[in-house]
């Protein structure tokens, strides 16, 4: 799987960019501020069709216009695709896939798989369940449309729960507790899938994790990664009917795998608890090359990795790893510098300097 080439208008600080990339590694460098990530994330927003850092459409047009266009061409076995991505200020996005309007955003989950790796991903261990479940969610989503499905209905139903909620608790009515009935079954049937599809997700993870790890720790360390489900499948109907009352007080529903986590055990010792920052940067670390495997064997194909300036929040023993995993993956990096790649003998094939919103191949 290779992006061929990537063309923004009006995204970001870019007026106009025009970039083709090489199949193997592609270096972005210049300065922080000029426009790097921006680069990386308009491709990401066309395998997600969502920003990884959480921006509205508004916000990634350029200031001053009014839209916004991002057209990529893929080359996924042997044949081509095209994605064009239109985003306006006060409407709904536009996506056409070779030239064909697609209706849902979601269609464009599969056609290309990313894996996106930043700094802030160094801290998946140590931040929030939210983070944890991010993670297993947008890389079910590209692997496993059924999957996707299932959460978009999950997450719709659990919206509509907890409005229903409130209107019960400020205007108490039979007929209310009649449709709660019905949100209590929609909510039990596509949370028990996606609890499922988590579960073997992690059960997969771990079949690869702990030999990266091993490698990566020079065998010192063992590595497991637990799914921790808020619920069991087999009791999530009893769980639900027994905090109804309390999901009526607080408003907001209580039971679910919207309250999911996963928990990183290095010789069985929690790591979020009781694992150095070290420890928890390798594990995570040892989550994304695990990820980029886990890609290779469900889709038969290589992802696209996407390195927003992580190689220097890594040791050298780190960066090396991470260097000598991906030499079959087309790979796009943004750095400040070359140093740290010249420094690790990484085979560099395209170059580009960026400053200010304008772009020059080095090469």
């Amino acid at each position: 799987m290779i992006v061929e080439s990537v063309e923004l208008k009006d995204y970001r600080n870019y007026e106009f960019l025009d970039m083709n990339f090489n199949e193997h590694v592609n270096i972005i460098y210049g300065d922080n501020a000029q426009g790097k990530t921006n680069i990386l994330e308009s491709i990401y927003m066309c395998s997600t069709s969502k920003s990884h850092r959480g921006s509205k459409d508004r916000e990634i047009v350029r200031f001053g216009e009014d839209e916004s266009h991002i057209k990529l061409n893929v080359l996924k076995h042997g044949m081509k695709y095209r994605i064009d991505m239109h985003l306006k200020k006060n409407k709904t996005k536009g996506i056409a896939v070779n030239g064909i309007p697609i209706k849902k955003a979601v269609e464009l989950f599969g056609i290309i798989n990313i894996v996106f790796f930043s700094p802030e991903d160094l801290n998946i261990i140590k931040n929030g369940p939210s983070e944890r479940r991010r993670f297993m969610d947008m890389e079910l989503s590209q692997l496993d449309k059924i999957y996707l499905s299932n959460l978009v209905n999950y997450n719709k139903v659990l919206n509509q729960r907890n409005k229903l909620l409130k209107d019960i608790a400020f205007s108490p009515s039979e007929q209310l507790m009649q449709t709660l009935d019905i949100w209590d079954m929609q909510l039990v049937k596509y949370g028990s899938l996606i609890i499922k599809g988590r579960k073997s997700f992690i059960e997969k993870i771990n079949t690869i994790i702990s030999d990266i790890h091993s490698r990566l720790t020079g065998g010192i360390e063992n590595i497991k990664v637990c799914y921790v489900p808020d619920v069991d499948v087999n009791d999530f109907e009893e769980e639900v009917r027994n905090s109804r009352q309390k999901d009526i007080k607080y408003k907001v529903t209580g039971k679910g795998p919207h309250k999911d986590d996963l928990i990183f055990l290095i010789n069985d010792n929690d790591v979020r608890k009781y694992g150095s920052q070290g420890q928890q940067r390798t594990a995570a670390l040892s989550l994304k090359l695990s990820e980029i495997e886990l890609v290779k064997l469900v889709i038969k194909d290589t992802p696209v990795l996407l390195l927003d300036d992580v190689l220097s929040e890594l040791d050298s023993n780190r960066q090396n790893f991470l260097i000598n995993s991906i030499g079959d993956i087309q790979t796009i990096v943004t750095c400040t510098g070359l140093e740290e790649f010249i420094n690790n003998r990484m085979n560099i094939n395209k170059i580009f300097k960026v400053t200010d919103g304008h772009v020059v191949n080095e090469n």
